[in-house]
């Protein structure tokens, strides 16, 4: 049966005017999508656990069936093609001119649809917001923020909504992307009288300890990640690096993590830190200070000064 004539048929049965037919059919056309979007999400839900699995499959019907309503909509208010093909024209002219930025938003969830710089679930910062991105839609996408006020970038508990037109014109930063680890870096700082060799070593057992899994992840994950990108490191294994400060000798532990877990393990690692070191008689934890050096006393023999110096 064709528009038409189910058209003929609602005013011949129901003594309608045109205008009141039209509204009728379009009314009918909603509340078929309506039901079908809801039979269909039932069943998905039904058979899918997977919350992200779920989340694409929600989205997809609910694009088909408002893409499914504004055609069936406009060919049953305009007859014609050539009048729909005028109408599309005028109407997308005037779009372009009176919606400049619901546009660039619309073109910004086709690119981030297609050229994916980043998914649900992808911890992303985007100009100066960062966070996780919890939610794709037509006009903007929607992140759970984190950092701020909150150290080891922890959730603040804000939601921020970002136009999509921002892909455009912001950088985008993305914790997923690559191999999906980060690097981190915790500096321990003791004084140039403790043993530094003994506190490197304890470091490196530490670090080890808390980290060797996380390297065997990212080894899979960058050789997947290889295949994409140019991403090349020599070694990703825990290390501990040297270095002299103002107050005392800084020992920079290096090692990699999931980008949720970070706070995670810098609180296991500097339990463990604080328990080796308080057994330790011979390491202390470097602070600003201020002390009278007398070199004449204290200096190496070699590097003291003169006694007529003094």
């Amino acid at each position: 049966m064709t528009e038409a004539t189910i058209e003929e048929w609602i005013i011949s049965h129901l003594n309608t005017s045109p205008l009141e037919t039209r509204l009728l059919m379009s009314l009918a056309v909603i509340m078929l999508l309506w039901g079908f979007r809801i039979i269909a999400l039932q069943l998905i839900f039904a058979r899918i656990q997977e919350p992200k699995v779920r989340y694409y499959w929600r989205n997809a019907i609910k694009y088909i069936t408002v893409i499914s309503g504004l055609v069936l909509i406009s060919t049953i208010w305009i007859k014609q093609i050539d009048s729909l093909a005028t109408f599309f024209g005028l109407l997308s002219a005037g779009l372009a001119i009176a919606l400049k930025d619901p546009i660039t938003n619309f073109a910004g969830w086709l690119f981030i649809l297609i050229r994916r710089p980043f998914d649900v679930g992808h911890r992303v910062q985007i100009g100066d917001h960062s966070g996780d991105v919890i939610d794709i839609r037509f006009f903007q996408f929607t992140i759970n923020e984190i950092g701020k006020w909150v150290d080891a970038d922890q959730s603040t508990g804000r939601i921020i909504h970002i136009p999509n037109g921002k892909v455009f014109t912001e950088s985008q930063i993305n914790y997923n992307q690559g191999f999906s680890h980060i690097w981190n870096e915790i500096g321990v700082l003791v004084t140039f009288e403790s043993n530094w060799e003994r506190a490197k070593k304890l470091l490196e057992e530490i670090v080890g300890r808390h980290c060797a899994h996380f390297t065997k992840e990212a080894e899979g994950k960058l050789l997947e990640a290889s295949k994409k990108f140019m991403i090349y490191y020599r070694t990703l294994d825990p290390i501990v690096y040297t270095a002299v400060k103002d107050s005392g000798v800084l020992l920079s532990m290096r090692y990699l993590c999931v980008p949720n877990k970070r706070r995670v393990t810098e609180d296991a690692i500097w339990k463990d830190v604080l328990k080796k070191f308080s057994q330790c008689n011979d390491i202390d934890f470097a602070y600003p200070t201020q002390r009278i050096y007398y070199n004449y006393k204290e200096g190496k023999p070699d590097a003291r000064a003169d006694k007529n110096d003094r």
